[in-house]
């Protein structure tokens, strides 16, 4: 085989379909530069400086209407009044520096970069006319690029026009409010001390209203008593409760939490059964057999390593003391066997105590709360007398007040004549903006980022060295595609689908792997790809092939056992070899020994070790470990004995397969390939990358490679094969081993 294998990639034309593809695959990259890009965008247009405008409106009326008393029909026209009352002087008053600095200096804290010249360039005053006919109402704008400080100015504006305005009064009412604002100035201190008396022993006492308070206490250790004579009638029924499942339960609490929690071990029960069913082998094995015989042996040593497992778990449920001070070596297989009914009970003992503990610490707490409260009680009598003395002084004084109030009113209004009065027709609100529009920058950015977000996608695409998909691979080799095998939800025990790697395995390899061999869309995958095998493979009786791929955990073991499994429903006779001497794992998911194996054949010889057929799925395989770890594999897979084993086995089966290492680590698979007729690669896509592809298919380029399997595709609904339908009992059921050999035994014992 020569470098034809290389295929470059080709060019191809890019249609819509495959620019989707691309997008949809860098979702992350597109959305992620289109959010970054809007998010400028919306930067920039918080950033910006826009001009927010602010307004108010006053009403500017003459009090001397008022004081000529005239009625609505003896008023002259709004037009002939305009001309009468001069606006102009108070528009021109209205926009003087002393009013502008008045407010300059009431914002001077909030904002002490404001001048008198910002305000003035800033603001507008004018007189609002209607239908070309002039109005008594000023309008008052101011712009600026803070919408709340164009408020807080039109504001500050409003307070001083209206103070001017009610000092203005204020002057001509002086004289005549002379005796009275004296009166209010007591009024207002004697108000003041009974409020500061009043508002210092509420400070001190760190209460409102002493009565409402002391309401409120007694309210509360009411309640406290009746809860504690609740929670002494709790904790006699919860005391009469105890005992009565101390009674049933028959056991300590202590012995009885002991074996709930061995009982409820799932690990411990599976211990138990296996150390039971050892047992229960070694009875039946004594009957015929004498205890020297190695097969007895075999099982005392199994069940002394299953005792050991059984009294670690025992160890790691309870503590190493808990577990020594509550089971002897001599009732370690009677424990941890309750009932349902006796889980039940130690669980309702266990929540009775610590129902019963939590009565009691409450029952202490409300005592506590008792004592607390009738303490406080004692000290509201005092302060109930205090406040009825503090509160009615203040109400008299504030009614005195009240009533100099009013009467100043009265005279105010008989006074207050002549002037103008300013009210307020619109207050001003928080600024509207007038300035950039935000939304045509957003949409601006919008628009770029899609485009950048595009860009970003298509860059990182050409960047990428993955190989995405099975058409991907193709391109990136002459090999044929021999087919692919799908990523395939399995159920897991919560009921919840979930996705599997290929080469993930559980807590039963053997059962584990089954579900996955059984899911109908990766079973025919698998018999698609043996049967690619067979028509690229040329029409020999006898068959050997090796599986690599370029990294480790593409899922070389899974494709092995599964074109296993498809030849033998075939009929043919299949030997699985496990030939990864450093790392050897198809013991682990089939749940075999690995004491012996290819080790033992290439080190020892003939007789050293002997394939273990498996039942799986209603077909036998041979399956051959790789035995104990070597130091030296290379030397092994090498030698001589390597190949007269594989001429051997060639004879013996029709179909030989070898699990190898991956290519880029190791030369083992290389070396067992050369003892082969052909070569299989697997690579799983989103994770081999093109440049680790090429660099193994050209270290296979002396090797017979039949063709490629892409791992790890997108399954697709299966419209033709209905799924098996089978019991959780037949998906669960582990592989059965059996010891002796499927061929005959010279195939092992001859020299070779």
């Amino acid at each position: 085989m020569t470098d034809s294998n290389l295929s470059p990639i080709a060019e191809e034309d890019i249609g819509y379909g495959h620019l989707l593809k691309i997008l949809v695959r860098r979702g992350f990259w597109f959305f992620g530069t289109f959010c970054v890009t809007l998010a400028a965008a919306a930067f920039v247009a918080v950033n910006s400086k826009p001009n927010y405008e602010s307004s108010m409106q006053l009403l500017v009326e003459p009090n001397f209407d008022e004081e000529l008393n005239l009625t609505e029909a003896e008023s002259p026209p709004p037009s002939a009044r305009s001309n009468q009352i001069d606006y102009a002087t108070q528009l021109n008053l209205m926009r003087s520096v002393e009013f502008i600095q008045d407010a300059v200096d009431l914002l001077s804290a909030d904002y002490p970069d404001l001048t008198v010249e910002i305000v003035h360039n800033g603001l507008k005053l004018f007189q609002v006319s209607e239908a070309k006919i002039e109005t008594r109402i000023f309008k008052a704008v101011y712009i600026d690029n803070d919408p709340v400080k164009t408020q807080k100015v039109i504001e500050a504006l409003q307070e001083i026009y209206l103070d001017y305005n009610l000092k203005q009064q204020e002057q001509r009412l002086t004289r005549g409010l002379a005796f009275l604002n004296e009166q209010l100035d007591n009024a207002r201190k004697d108000l003041q001390d009974s409020q500061d008396a009043l508002e210092q022993f509420r400070e001190l006492q760190n209460l409102i209203d002493p009565k409402q308070q002391a309401e409120a206490v007694t309210a509360a250790l009411n309640r406290v008593m009746q809860e504690q004579q609740d929670v002494e009638a709790q904790y006699e029924d919860a005391e009469a409760l105890y005992a009565t499942l101390q009674e049933q339960l028959a056991l300590s609490p202590e012995t009885a939490l002991t074996e709930s929690r061995l009982s409820q071990s799932s690990r411990y029960q599976t211990l138990l059964n296996e150390l039971q069913q050892t047992e229960l082998a070694l009875a039946e094995r004594r009957v015929v057999f004498s205890d020297s015989d190695p097969s007895v042996q075999t099982l005392f040593d199994q069940r002394q390593n299953q005792l050991l497992l059984l009294r670690q778990e025992i160890e790691r449920v309870l503590g190493q003391s808990q577990a020594q001070a509550a089971l002897p070596a001599e009732g370690i297989l009677s424990a941890g066997q309750l009932s349902t009914v006796d889980l039940d009970l130690v669980r309702n003992l266990a929540e009775v105590q610590a129902n019963l503990a939590s009565l009691e610490a409450r029952y202490q707490s409300l005592v506590e709360t008792e004592q607390s409260l009738r303490e406080e009680l004692n000290y509201f009598p005092g302060l109930i007398a205090e406040y009825d003395r503090l509160q009615p002084e203040v109400e008299i004084e504030r009614s005195v007040l009240q009533k100099l109030l009013e009467e100043k009113q009265i005279v105010s209004a008989k006074l207050a004549r002549g002037g103008y009065n300013w009210q307020v027709v619109e207050s001003p609100q928080l600024g509207k903006k007038v300035g950039p529009s935000t939304l045509h920058t957003l949409m601006l950015g919008g628009v770029v980022g899609l485009f950048l977000g595009g860009v970003a996608a298509f860059v990182r695409e050409a960047i990428d060295n993955a190989v995405h998909s099975p058409e991907d691979l193709e391109k990136q080799t002459a090999l044929p595609l021999l087919g692919s095998l799908p990523t395939v939800p399995v159920t897991a025990a919560d009921g919840f689908p979930s996705p599997l790697r290929l080469n993930q395995t559980g807590p039963d390899n053997s059962a584990f792997g089954l579900e996955i061999m059984q899911q109908p869309l990766f079973r025919e995958s698998l018999d698609l790809i043996y049967k690619n095998i067979q028509l690229l493979g040329g029409s020999s009786k006898s068959e050997s092939l090796t599986i690599t791929s370029a990294l480790p955990g593409e899922g070389k073991s899974t494709l092995t056992l599964g074109l296993a499994l498809s030849a033998a429903r075939l009929g043919r006779r299949v030997l699985v070899i496990d030939a990864d001497l450093r790392r050897p794992n198809l013991h682990e998911r089939l749940n075999l020994p690995n004491d012996r194996g290819l080790t033992s054949l290439l080190k020892h010889g003939p007789g050293a070790a002997k394939p273990i057929q498996l039942a799986l799925m209603d077909v036998k395989i041979n399956v051959l470990p790789a035995g104990l770890e070597s130091s030296d594999p290379v030397r092994l897979l090498a030698s001589q004995r390597m190949g007269r084993l594989m001429a051997a086995l060639k004879e013996a089966y029709d179909l030989v397969l070898l699990d190898t290492p991956p290519l880029l680590e190791v030369v083992d698979a290389l070396q067992v390939g050369s003892f082969c007729n052909s070569t299989i690669i697997i690579s799983r896509l989103e994770q081999v990358t093109q440049t680790e592809l090429r660099k193994a298919i050209t270290q296979l380029s002396r090797l017979k490679v039949l063709g490629i399997v892409a791992n790890g595709a997108k399954s697709r609904p299966m419209r033709y094969v209905g799924w098996l339908e089978q019991t959780p009992d037949e998906l669960n059921q582990p592989a059965q081993t059996n010891p002796e050999p499927a061929v005959p035994n010279s195939v092992f014992s001859r020299r070779y």
